[in-house]
């Protein structure tokens, strides 16, 4: 029997093919989930949409997580019509190239707000909004990285907001876990995604992870997928507020 025949998940946060989103909804749609996949606006409407009708009976939704309205919007709608949720993957983040592009010391104030609020805040309001469809209890995940904890060069604001993110991780689990809702992040090696493109010599940290890495390769996108579906499931059900790594055992290494 597939791990999560009969349980429906929304999967926040999928660009494109390439993204690690898009892997874990491919993940989970093997495994048997229903999937409820949300694009940010109408620009990626036709890619997630396209996306989409690649999964059996998968239903696309608007949702600007930096909009209070529209998160809220986006529950009730589901809400209404009966969706009830076993999971919800945040696959979402955001900084200001500037600020990506500059030493850490001269971010913005404003470059600061729109990252926290972006890649950390918007999980705490969406695991609110989707704990409330959750009868059965559930899982709740997000995507962290390595930045989080080590200076990576160029990683800059993005490090501090998957730091604030792990942190919500752990304050979520213990508000959420009496209701049954496990919490937990992947902290995944750097990919070849869209987003990793806009860090600047993101090529030479791919190099190096895979020169280094105990594995000695990069991390395949497959690899996060599996492992999405793992705390997606009853196999996990006694794992809530950790961040499981999914990067070929770089993290473990000295300077």
């Amino acid at each position: 029997m597939p791990l999560l025949e009969n349980r429906t998940v929304l999967v926040m946060g999928v660009v494109n093919r390439w993204s690690l989103a898009h892997a874990i909804a491919a993940a989970l749609a093997r495994e048997g989930a229903r999937l409820h996949l949300t694009y940010q606006g109408e620009r990626q409407r036709e890619t997630v949409e396209q996306v989409a009708a690649a999964f059996p009976q998968a239903r696309t939704w608007p949702c600007d997580v930096a909009s209070d309205e529209q998160v809220q919007a986006l529950f009730a709608r589901l809400a209404s019509e009966g969706v009830e949720l076993d999971g919800l993957v945040h696959s979402i983040a955001f900084a200001q190239r500037e600020d990506l592009d500059r030493a850490f010391e001269l971010t913005s104030r404003e470059g600061f707000r729109v990252a926290l609020d972006v890649s950390a805040y918007s999980f705490i309001a969406v695991a609110h909004a989707a704990a409330g469809l959750m009868p059965r209890g559930g899982s709740l995940l997000t995507l962290t990285y390595l930045g989080s904890e080590r200076v990576v060069r160029n990683y800059n604001v993005m490090g501090v907001a998957k730091a604030a993110l792990e942190a919500s991780v752990r304050y979520l689990a213990a508000d959420l876990g009496p209701r049954g809702i496990r919490v937990n992040a992947i902290s995944a090696g750097p990919v070849k995604t869209a987003s990793a493109r806009g860090i600047r010599d993101f090529t030479s940290i791919l190099d190096q992870v895979a020169q280094r890495a105990p594995l000695r390769r990069i991390t395949d996108p497959a690899e996060v997928g599996d492992a999405a579906a793992f705390l997606a499931s009853d196999l996990s059900r006694g794992i809530t507020g950790e961040v499981l790594y999914v990067d070929n055992g770089y993290h473990i290494l000295g300077v």
